[in-house]
């Protein structure tokens, strides 16, 4: 059942991704700081390009963290620090509101880590996450998370590859299918079970949303297979929510 549930969502999640809205137009602002620093990069470690006096307009392009890519009236392009562009107007003088993480941002950065707990068939989990983006829709992820039973502790280990559907949206669907490791260790009172540590494979849905500037949330559900030594595998089944930093 996880697995036709798993198919549907990757049915679903392909058709609404063929019709994702277009992005809008660049917002233009005014400068009011005495001059505005053009970076070659998002980051203070990058040279300056140019710079750009008071008075003049620029557009806002996309954000990334807290750079945003701006382009002069002369159509030069560059990077410029939030804490700059919170001090400009609007052409009609208005003072500009920042949003969150503009949908091209979305999809820009490379690494997330993060913290999770949920359920893993009957006992708690509490799992850190790291992923790295390899493309806007691809992200490898490793998970590492502690197994917290009534009658038995474990630790899980993992390492998948997720599709994204829509990173740009604020909410967006992901599938992912991965394996690795699970040790469970038995809680025996008089006579002490032998802990056990067999190879494991999974295939996952779920959504992230992004909360902040720098956050997101995330929850998953997983539908495990585990490979154990007797003639018998076990199912498994596990779902968390947690919190995810990006960079």
């Amino acid at each position: 059942m996880p697995l036709k549930l798993l198919a549907a969502f990757t049915v679903l999640g392909t058709l609404v991704s063929c019709h994702a809205a277009a992005t809008s137009s660049p917002q233009e602002v005014v400068v009011q700081d005495p001059y505005l620093e053009f970076h070659s990069g998002p980051g203070r470690g990058y040279p300056v390009l140019q710079v750009v006096d008071r008075g003049d307009s620029v557009e806002l392009l996309r954000r990334r963290t807290d750079w945003i890519k701006v382009r002069s009236a002369k159509g030069r392009e560059g990077w410029v620090h939030r804490d700059q562009l919170e001090r400009t107007l609007t052409p009609t003088g208005e003072s500009v509101e920042l949003p969150g993480p503009a949908p091209e941002s979305r999809a820009a950065h490379r690494w997330e880590v993060g913290l999770a707990t949920g359920d893993f068939e009957g006992a708690s989990v509490v799992s850190a996450t790291a992923a790295y983006s390899l493309t806007r829709t691809l992200q490898l992820r490793v998970d590492a998370s502690h197994l917290l039973g009534d009658y038995s502790d474990g630790w899980l280990a993992t390492g998948s590859l997720s599709h994204i559907f829509i990173p740009e949206w604020r909410v967006s669907p992901f599938v992912s299918l991965g394996g690795g490791v699970v040790h469970i260790a038995p809680k025996g009172t008089i006579v002490k079970p032998e802990d056990r540590t067999d190879s494991t494979a999974y295939a996952g849905i779920g959504l992230r949303g992004y909360l902040t500037n720098r956050f997101l949330l995330q929850l998953e559900y997983r539908s495990f297979v585990v490979f154990t030594s007797r003639d018998d595998n076990e199912e498994i089944t596990e779902w968390t929510v947690g919190f995810n930093y990006f960079f």
